[in-house]
């Protein structure tokens, strides 16, 4: 997917770029699959802002995916490529045998037209999905299960990816696209391939506009503050007070390891 950079008209065009949508066959989602989107600005249900630089944005209308892939042995049929604006990877809605109808996180080397099925037994083939158990050792996977049963929570950006290291007693070893190297149950259900539209982070946002169209309003510097917002903020002039750098509520912002208890399915973490 080709990466599109604008013509210099003005200052906010001269450093944008998009990527390239000839890929996307149709603008209207399915109806069934699409349910509308409210906007909560970063708070939890108490009203308090949990997630800052948040807020406006674009309307929305969310599509349902279906992580689980639940349609086990029946064969479906990819008819359109989609764009998602809640994800950075391309949909596909996919059309089954038996007449239902699901969207899809779109692989590479997937397109209209391509077989897609779900099941015990069926060919490891790229966008089929089956058991960690039934996947050959080396092979790459996205959309991974946690725990069996639970839809899949691992590994479902653009052009991500994890690769099945090892198989032993009833765990598998994943190398996540983090480096992070983790075990998972060989029942938990994951799809085959690399996940398209691996060229999305290398766009330029280009301008501020585009980002307050997406949701994310300004961020402001803690030592541009003052001290009743912001542990950094205060003092004459620029000050870093000799203290380390934390967040608005006071915790290390530069690395501090925050985790306390020690998951032993992960056997190495993304950092040393």
């Amino acid at each position: 997917m080709a990466i599109i950079t604008r013509k210099p008209r003005n200052a906010s065009l001269r450093f944008q770029t998009y990527l390239d949508s000839s890929d996307i066959t149709t603008s209207t989602p399915e109806k069934s699959l699409v349910v509308g989107l409210r906007k909560h600005g970063g708070r939890n249900a108490y009203g308090r802002i949990t997630v800052r630089h948040r807020g406006g944005g674009a309307l929305q209308k969310y599509r349902m995916i279906d992580f689980k892939r639940a349609q086990y042995d029946v064969p479906g049929k990819v008819t359109t490529i989609e764009y998602d604006p809640s994800r950075n990877v391309r949909i596909g809605l996919v059309v089954y045998a038996n007449g239902s109808k699901a969207y899809m996180l779109l692989p590479q080397d997937i397109t209209v037209g391509s077989s897609v099925i779900s099941g015990k037994n069926v060919e490891a083939k790229v966008g089929n999905c089956l058991p960690l158990r039934s996947i050959p050792v080396g092979f790459m996977v996205h959309n991974i299960e946690i725990t069996p049963g639970s839809g899949g929570k691992l590994s479902r950006s653009a052009g991500t990816s994890c690769q099945l290291m090892a198989k032993a007693d009833d765990y598998a070893t994943l190398k996540m696209p983090s480096g992070e190297i983790r075990m998972i149950h060989l029942d938990c259900w994951a799809t085959i391939g690399v996940l398209g539209n691996a060229e999305h982070k290398n766009i330029s946002i280009g301008k501020a506009g585009r980002n307050r169209r997406k949701g994310i309003r300004p961020t402001v510097r803690g030592m541009a503050m003052n001290p009743v917002d912001h542990p950094h903020g205060g003092g004459e002039g620029r000050s870093k007070s000799g203290s380390h750098p934390v967040s608005p509520t006071g915790k290390g912002a530069k690395g501090t390891r925050t985790r306390t208890r020690k998951n032993p399915l992960i056997l190495k973490r993304r950092r040393p």
